[in-house]
């Protein structure tokens, strides 16, 4: 038996995409009522996700520098509502802080390969932490690796 081709397109290597608009996947598809942000478990999941992310950047000798707070918990904030609204959540980023702008937003910070690296490796802990089927766990690491990479400013 062949296994059926996956419904997202795959990003072709060093593809750009724009990283705050809705994709078109299984989740979005005409009939399906429930959005991605509810499938998973909703608010509850993303602050499990978040969480466990940021209890790794705080003890990570690269990651941790990177964030000028001395208290992690505005950062917390900010992913938590980007992901959220991002996934079919709230609005409330673009309301209290208006269009993500991801790349423009961390240009201030030196984002190196091996610091990418470091945030996926706490992102991969915190995804697989939350046991998602296996589509949403693909459909959303498939997102997290793609803006990682895009993230890079720096050698």
């Amino acid at each position: 038996m062949t296994e059926a081709p996956h419904p997202l397109p795959r990003p072709q290597q060093g593809a750009a995409l724009p990283l705050g608009a809705a994709r078109p996947g299984p989740f979005t598809q005409p009939g399906y009522t429930e959005n991605f942000y509810e499938a998973v478990g909703g608010h509850a999941t993303f602050v499990r996700l978040v969480d466990e992310f940021y209890d790794g950047v705080a003890t990570d000798p690269l990651m941790r520098p990177m964030y000028p707070e001395e208290d992690l918990g505005p950062a917390k904030e900010r992913l938590l509502l980007f992901l959220e609204q991002y996934w079919g959540g709230p609005r409330t980023y673009s309301e209290q802080r208006g269009h993500p702008r991801l790349r423009m937003r961390h240009m201030p910070y030196a984002v190196s390969p091996a610091a990418r690296d470091a945030w996926l490796l706490h992102m991969r802990r915190a995804v697989d932490k939350l046991e998602l089927s296996p589509l949403h766990e693909a459909t959303l690491w498939d997102y997290l690796e793609r803006a990682a990479h895009s993230m890079v400013n720096s050698a």
